[in-house]
Order: structure tokens, then sequence, then C-alpha cells
């Protein structure tokens, strides 16, 4: 435990700091250990009665956000902060099917940039991936579990959480109880003096607003960081004087450039969304959620937001789910929004979804290992022979949804560093091959 002293000594930047390898992201990849010399199970974190010192994951302390005690914590979120659940409902689970096979470990591709052959089993390691379920023509062909994750353990889906708001958004302007083109000051009168005042709707889902905010999660003084400490996402330093909530945070948000000029990824738009589907629907965003689709699709658990100090449920990256529950989200929308029996998504938002943005735009933001992609809706899409769309989070979180393939890939990780540029070399091409030989190989 930190002493006080210390305690006092620290500054907002430093904890910060404490929130490695959050804050190393885009910076250079340290030495680390593996996936095998990381797992929480052989390192011991919080087994005992109690705990060893050494061996005590906390919030407070900053030691939640460090690697390798992410490998514990992102599987155990509810036991670090206070959250609030969004509710399967009462119905069964819905059906996945199983048909395992035992031929996909050994699928080959060349990771970008690379010139070395690599295994999909390989590819897990690489990634400290904690589960991954792969579903073919709505089956489960491939389930694998690692570290303290379990088939019923929710886990952190990081920005993922952003797709089910993108989706959730776009319903409502498919019913006719939004308008793309309204502009949020309009809607939520406490955001017009700020710098979503005057952008759309539109522009929120497509992240091509004009705000001082930075997402560089290597830099201690980003708007990111502000950000999370006001909805209590980080510890917050001795003596916080800032925004005491995401809502409080959004206010003081101030305009950079103009709105629809560029994509900007960044997670104030999907809080700021949150806030317009709260004032839209008069309930809360995980009220819209279990409403509209976790009590729909059947799933197997019960999901939970982290929240700030008031409950509100952070949209832009609070969810925690179970993985099969993951998967049947991927299913669904691969299904053009029809699952377990209904039709939870208007088959047109699906359908837009696979459209995707302006490829320009998305352009501008620079992922060099992204060409020709597109985000619509809070979804990225990829725009390839296969039309594979997804959802991502920070450290490895991911729906992927491949149309022609019929294959839905749900994964959680703990990967040392944020970006999702750390994992798309060995992540990207691992999931084209395996669609590849899924098509190629159909049993």
């Amino acid at each position: 435990m930190i002493a006080a002293s210390m305690k006092q000594a620290l500054s907002a930047a430093a904890l910060v700091a404490l929130a490695t390898p959050l804050a190393q992201a885009q910076s250079a990849a340290p030495k680390l250990p593996d996936a095998v010399a990381s797992d929480p199970v052989t390192l011991g974190w919080m087994v005992g009665s109690p705990p060893p010192a050494d061996k005590v994951v906390r919030f407070a302390d900053g030691s939640a956000y460090r690697f390798p005690q992410t490998r514990w914590s992102f599987s155990n979120f509810r036991q670090l902060v206070p959250t609030k659940a969004v509710p399967r409902g009462s119905a069964p689970p819905s059906a996945l099917p199983r048909a395992e096979r035992d031929d996909l470990d050994a699928v080959i591709f060349t990771p970008l940039g690379g010139n070395q052959p690599m295994s999909w089993a390989q590819s897990l390691a690489a990634n400290y991936t904690d589960g991954i379920v792969v579903l073919h023509k709505g089956r489960i062909v491939y389930e694998r579990y690692f570290g303290v994750l379990e088939p019923e353990t929710p886990h952190i889906a990081m920005s993922v959480t952003k797709s089910f708001f993108g989706t959730i958004g776009a319903t409502l302007i498919a019913e006719g109880k939004l308008d793309e083109n309204a502009r949020v000051g309009q809607l939520v009168p406490e955001l017009a003096a700020t710098a979503f005042g005057d952008a759309t709707v539109r522009q929120l889902l497509d992240m091509s607003t004009g705000l001082k905010y930075s997402e560089n999660y290597a830099d201690p003084n980003a708007e990111i960081w502000a950000h999370v400490r006001a909805g209590s996402v980080l510890p917050r330093p001795p003596g916080y004087q800032g925004p005491g909530t995401f809502y409080e945070f959004l206010q003081t948000v101030q305009k950079e450039g103009e709105h629809g000029q560029a994509f900007a990824y960044k997670t104030v738009n999907t809080d700021a969304l949150g806030w317009v589907i709260r004032r839209v629907t008069g309930k809360s965003i995980g009220e819209n959620l279990a409403e509209r689709i976790w009590s729909r699709i059947g799933a197997e658990q019960d999901a939970y937001f982290t929240i700030d100090t008031v409950g509100n449920e952070f949209a832009g990256g609070g969810l925690n789910a179970a993985l099969r529950d993951m998967a049947r989200i991927g299913e669904m929308m691969r299904n053009d929004g029809r699952f377990n029996g209904q039709q939870i998504v208007p088959k047109a938002v699906v359908d837009d979804i696979r459209r995707g943005g302006d490829k320009a735009l998305f352009a501008k933001a620079g992922y060099a290992l992204l060409p020709g992609w597109s985000y619509r809706n809070m979804w990225w899409v990829s725009h390839n022979e296969h039309g594979a769309f997804s959802a991502r989070g920070i450290h490895g979180q991911l729906i992927y949804v491949d149309p022609k393939a019929e294959m839905v890939i749900a994964r959680f990780a703990s990967h040392p560093l944020a970006a999702n540029a750390n994992l798309d070399p060995t992540s990207l091409p691992a999931y084209h091959a395996l669609a590849k030989h899924l098509i190629a190989n159909p049993r």
C-alpha cells in the first residue's frame, strides 16, 4: 500500500504514469514478460486469505492499471470500482450450437510488415489473449480461455462499448425518435456553450467533430486523462478539483477546428452521444442497452458498467460482459440485426454500418495499418473483399464480423500496450486467414 506521505507527493501526471500500460500506448514498447510469464494465475494475484501484500491489486494506488496486474484486473473490475448491472432478463439463454474444430490452431498467416509466418495459436499468445470465441455459421467452432478469465466471467470491453451505443443511436434515428442532423446543443442544452453545441448527432456518431481533446495515451497531459479521472475510471490525485462526473467534464470541452472535416477518434464523443440518448429516451444508457439489446439476445450473463460518482455509466468504454455474449452481439450483426428469433436492430442500421463512412475523412486520421477503412456509427469498417467490420477496444478487446466467411470472432485481451496498432499486425491478418480457411474448408 502506498504510504500517506507518498500519496501526498503524487501529482496528476504521476497518477497517469501509474496507469501503465495506458500511458505507454504509443511510446516505444518496453521489454515485457510474455503471455506465459505474465499469466495472473501463475503470478498469484489476489490469491490467499488475505493475499500477500505484494500480490494485492488495488484501484486507489493505480496498480489495477499496471501490467501485469491488468491481466487480473481486466476480468475483475467489479471488485475494484462501483458498477451498475445490465440485466440479462429472465428468458433462457439463446442457443450457441457447438461444432468445435481441431484444425484452426495451425492456420498460418504473415503478420503485417513481417516476413516470418505465424500460426493462429501463436497469435493468441502474442496478443496476450484472455479469451476468444469463433463462430462459423452461428456455431462455436473454437473457444479458449487463459489466465483468470472463465466463460462466466465478465471482462472489460473497453471501447467495444462505443459500438453498442453507436448502434442504439442509429436505431433511434431509424425509428424517427432522433434526427441525425439535429444539433447536440438543441438536444442537451447543458452542452450548447461547449464544442458539442453546434455539432450534429451524425458527427458524433461518425466522430467527425472538431474538439480540443487528445486521445494520445502516451501524453500524460492529454485530455483523455482528465476525462477518465472525472468519471472515476482512474484514481484522482490528492486535492483534486476538476470535474466530478462524466457529464461535468463534457461541459468543459472546447472546440478546435471545424466539425465534419476529418475523422478523429475521441472517446468523449460517445459520452456526449450517451447523454443525447439519455435525454431523448428518458432512460440511462445502461437501461437502453438492457432493454434494446441485452435482454433480447438471450445473454448468458448480466453485464455491468463502471460508473462515476453519481451513477452515470461510462458509455465510452465501461461495459464488462461475458465473452460468449459478445459473440452473440456479433452474430446478431452478421445476421442483419436479427437474432434469437427476433429483429433486435433494424436491418437498415446494419446495412448502413456495413456500407461504412467517408473514407476520405477517415484517411486524414493517418491510421497506417488501416488503409481504405472507414468509421460509421462507431463501428470500424474494413471495406476488404469480405466486407468485414468490427468493434474495437484498447488492449485487444474485439468483435469482428466477416459476412462473406459467415464468421464472428469475439476476443478479450490484456495486451500491455493500449493502442490497437500494437495488436493489428498479428491480429488483422490472422482473422482474415482464419476466414479464408473456413470458406475453403467447410464442415
